[in-house]
């Protein structure tokens, strides 16, 4: 019986251990700063475990596609976001915390719509 139970207890760790390796810490987004940006969005993505917000800026003379997460459609879904609150070509600005590494994206903090009025909210 107890090489049952231990080798259930095995088994249990390594059926969870994949999961909470999948999950990220926000280390990866450097939390002391913010930025903004003013883009057109190409595309919401309402998806577990974290949403994103793919949004096209103009920089200069090309077009660069930052990858914008947020948190989990359910904690989105109870602060008054849906699956289609922000659809392709709206334009928004967003406050996020910019990637550690420099590249175009982060997590979002608040979106605004094109008048200036609040989208929703992300903030931890």
């Amino acid at each position: 019986m107890r090489k049952l139970l231990a080798a259930a207890a095995v088994l249990g760790a390594l059926g969870v251990a994949p999961l909470a390796s999948a999950h990220h810490s926000f280390a990866m987004f450097d939390r002391t700063r913010t930025a903004t940006i003013s883009g057109t969005v190409r595309e919401f993505q309402w998806t577990n475990p974290h949403a994103y917000i793919q949004v096209t800026v103009r920089e200069g003379n090309r077009d660069v596609e930052y990858s914008l997460e947020m948190g989990a459609p359910m904690y989105l879904y109870a602060r008054g976001w849906r699956p289609r609150t922000l659809r392709p070509g709206m334009q928004v600005a967003v406050d996020y915390n910019p990637l550690r590494n420099g590249s175009p994206g982060g997590v979002v903090l608040d979106v605004r719509n094109a008048q200036g009025q609040p989208v929703g909210t992300n903030r931890e």
